[in-house]
């Protein structure tokens, strides 16, 4: 089976970064997606999905993101039940991010995202692979141009 979605919108507000009892990062966040066509009176629409993420994703989002900004979320759909104060029967359907991205290059003409990555993804396979360090021994050559001609 699959359940797997990609949207790209704006941040309605500042996402929020709380902690569970066991101290695990988690932050939630509605998105708005502009829909592709205008309505009758040729105004636009838009879709508000709200998205959860956890641990370092959630730390990222809210250390990065503020409202209005632009992201990619990709992640899975979930339903959830749970009965409110007043014995209501609740449901409630939000995206959970597996990676998020910067939807936008640039914030307000600011040039850099402070340092940010590009993006967060959740580690694979129980961890990261750093390239090789500058100066040091990788499996890639340069190839000079001394004539024009490649060596192929």
């Amino acid at each position: 089976m699959l359940n797997k979605v990609i949207i790209m919108g704006r941040l309605v507000k500042d996402p929020e970064l709380r902690r569970t009892q066991s101290g695990t990062a988690v932050t939630s966040f509605r998105i708005a997606v502009d829909r592709d066509f205008k309505s009758q009176d040729g105004s636009k629409q838009a879709d508000f999905f709200d998205v959860v993420a956890w641990r370092a994703t959630a730390e990222f989002v809210s250390k990065y993101f503020t409202k209005g900004r632009m992201a990619v979320v990709e992640g899975r759909l979930q339903t959830r039940d749970w009965t409110d104060r007043e014995g209501g029967k609740r449901v409630a359907t939000e995206i959970v991010a597996d990676n998020i991205y910067f939807g936008d290059s640039k914030r307000d003409g600011a040039g850099d995202f402070g340092g940010a990555p590009a993006s967060y993804s959740a580690p694979v396979g129980g961890g990261y692979s750093s390239p090789a360090p500058s100066g040091g021994h990788s499996d890639f050559a340069e190839i000079g141009e001394e004539d024009g001609e490649l060596p192929f």
